[in-house]
């Protein structure tokens, strides 16, 4: 016969609608520990997709910069007269093997991924995507100077973020993102059902979540929880989460209030599961240490979610983390340079951890941003554009490419819409997470569902990211 208890939760679960409500934490090790043989015995599919967002619209073409000649005319000619004063000089770039581009000085990390991490070729893990924007369909320069087919609210830092999580740039009301239909698609499909496969180092986004998926957020230093704060049991940390656990742990008349009680004692079971797989993860040997700072360690977080990801049930996991600060308007040179040589070496030991602990072949890794900047200086910086440049990178990239169209940075030339050398996107969003997911394990059939405007655009060839 059930406990007055048992009935009640089951029945708050039913009245909320919640077929995901965890059980006991005795009963989340019994499944994981199921959930592991399963896996461990049959497909080895694992596939995690790590999601870096650069808060505030990276100046990427002071990243990924022309390097064929100082000669008039060139490509560096066009850059250096179009970014005057922002201009990088030529001798200062990074040399990127079999193109006539380099990367910004401060990115040495970058530079081994691209040409091959040890100078080995075939270990070429990162490429670049080129003049990467929001699209509802492919858009030409009579379309935009008509003012047909084009993003809400370009140009807008919270719109075009929400776009590049959603990517629907058609509406400003969308609820769910990318990441979060994919979940919806796969969670049930090819994960156990003991934790969500959306996880967040950078607090709540729009987008991990789907329809029937929420995002699960955690600190760098792992999961929330209501452990005690301290041995001490005067301490306030350890009263205030005995006092909590006594609340949940009461029984109530009201449905609601005992609803309530049960989600949120499920919940700190979840997050104290979690913890204790989290905690117990080690960087590899060899392994170079995580640098301080904003991203390292978020970056460091995320490759110990990956590492458990056979411990919580997930053949497939996306991670979000962000790194802020990247609004340039003025202080470009100095601010930017200061802040690649923070993400430069968190993405180089964040690849270099998958690579000793071998999972490098389950990892892809993006970049994402609000826009591009403008080409034109505005006397200390750059401001709001459109197109940009992005990362992929991870052991399923065919690495070492320049993918997409690199754009012609003379003003008022190619792409650019005008206003200061705001490029209009070549390649499409879309293009860009459809491999991706493809890679991911969303078929045909599914890409729609997860990518609504995909259909928009014919892409014959593909972008070709990964191998």
């Amino acid at each position: 016969m059930k406990t007055r208890r048992q009935f009640l939760g089951e029945a708050s679960c039913a009245a909320l609608g919640s077929a995901s409500i965890m059980s006991t934490l005795l009963n989340l090790k019994m499944a994981n520990s199921a959930a592991a043989a399963d896996l461990s015995s049959g497909s080895n599919d694992y596939k995690t997709v790590v999601c870096i967002f650069l808060q505030g619209g990276m100046d990427s073409f002071n990243v990924l910069v022309p390097r064929d000649s100082t000669a008039p005319g060139s490509q560096y000619a066009n850059y250096q007269a179009s970014r005057t004063d922002l201009a990088l000089p030529f001798d200062d770039l990074l040399p990127l093997d079999g193109t006539p581009h380099g990367l910004h000085p401060a990115t040495a990390e970058l530079q081994e991924l691209y040409n091959g991490i040890g100078g080995d070729p075939s270990k070429r893990r990162l490429s670049f995507v080129s003049n990467l924007g929001t699209l509802i369909r492919p858009t030409t320069m009579e379309d935009y100077r008509a003012g047909r087919h084009l993003p809400q609210a370009l140009f807008s830092h919270i719109d075009q973020i929400e776009q590049w999580q959603t990517s629907l740039p058609q509406s400003g009301t969308q609820l769910t993102g990318w990441a979060g239909r994919a979940a919806d698609v796969l969670h049930s499909q090819l994960n156990q059902d003991l934790t969500s496969m959306s996880i967040s180092f950078a607090g709540n986004n729009i987008f991990q979540v789907g329809q029937t998926t929420q995002q699960f957020v955690m600190t760098p230093g792992g999961a929330l929880s209501y452990s005690d704060a301290s041995s001490n049991p005067t301490h306030p940390g350890a009263i205030k989460n005995a006092a909590l656990k006594s609340m949940m742990e009461q029984e109530y008349a009201s449905l609601m209030e005992q609803s309530f009680a049960d989600l949120t004692e499920s919940s700190v079971e979840q997050q104290e599961f979690v913890q204790e797989q989290f905690s117990a993860v080690e960087l590899p040997a060899g392994s170079p240490a995580f640098p301080p700072g904003r991203l390292g360690p978020q970056l460091e977080a995320a490759f110990k979610m990956i590492n458990i990801r056979q411990q919580l049930g997930l053949r497939r996991q996306t991670i979000f983390v962000s790194f802020g600060g990247w609004d340039h308007h003025g202080e470009l040179l100095n601010t930017q340079d200061g802040m690649l040589r923070v993400l430069s070496p968190a993405i180089g030991a964040f690849q270099a951890a998958l690579e000793h602990a071998g999972l490098q072949d389950s990892v892809v890794t993006f970049t994402a941003s609000d826009f591009g900047r403008t080409l034109r200086s505005n006397g200390r910086g750059s401001d709001h554009a459109w197109g940009g440049n992005q990362m992929v990178l991870g052991g399923p990239v065919d690495g070492g490419k320049i993918l997409g169209t690199y754009p012609d940075l003379a003003l008022d030339q190619g792409a650019d819409v005008g206003r200061g050398g705001r490029l209009l996107p070549t390649t499409s969003i879309d293009e860009f997470y459809a491999e991706i997911l493809k890679w991911f394990g969303i078929g045909n059939s599914s890409l729609n569902l997860v990518l609504p405007n995909y259909s928009n655009f014919n892409i014959n060839p593909p972008l070709a990211m990964m191998k």
